[in-house]
């Protein structure tokens, strides 16, 4: 009885063992705000995915990573108190990035991870890595190639406020989305 459950067990695994695929990476929705002034339909993928124009070239129009009014101008992540975890409201930003490089394959970014002074130095390089590999992890699953960027940790050396308030400190904790040409 036994070896009948192994054999059974066997041509199951090897039956789904021919039937894996690889998939290719999946839409987003990009549902900013400001998505309605550039979006336009991707009639590529069919799929009700609405598109972002981010050519810039249009009626003479800001690059989207510049215009204040797009959501690739917004360039930094924040996190809670010893956490490196990305946060939802920071995910539909994350998504537009990822999308950005997807489209723009010559495009390279430099993720840095911040930290506020709290804690060792040894263990805020630690933290900000953690950090700017979480937003690197997340990119490379949303279909970013792992050679369009790179995550380093800048631990507490570059502050954004000073200070030692809470509201300072929340500032502090981030990671910072740069593309080639601003680092």
């Amino acid at each position: 009885m036994r070896a009948m459950w192994i054999l059974a067990l066997t041509a199951l695994l090897a039956a789904c063992a021919g039937t894996t695929s690889e998939q290719s990476p999946a839409g987003v929705e990009d549902r900013s705000p400001s998505a309605g002034a550039g979006a336009q339909s991707n009639a590529v993928e069919g799929k009700g995915v609405t598109g972002v124009d981010l050519t810039g070239k249009q009626g003479g129009m800001l690059s989207p990573l510049k215009d204040p009014s797009n959501i690739l101008s917004k360039r930094s992540i924040y996190y809670d108190f010893d956490k490196y975890e990305i946060k939802d409201e920071y995910k539909p930003l994350v998504e537009a990035h990822a999308r950005y490089l997807r489209e723009h394959t010559d495009a390279k970014m430099l993720i840095q991870g911040n930290t506020d002074e709290r804690g060792s130095r040894e263990y805020n390089v630690a933290l900000g890595q953690r950090r700017a590999d979480g937003v690197k992890s997340m990119l490379k699953l949303l279909g970013a190639r792992e050679d369009q960027m790179e995550a380093v940790s800048l631990g507490e050396e570059k502050p954004k406020a000073q200070g030692t308030s809470e509201e300072a400190y929340a500032q502090n904790r981030r990671s910072d989305m740069l593309y080639q040409g601003e680092y």
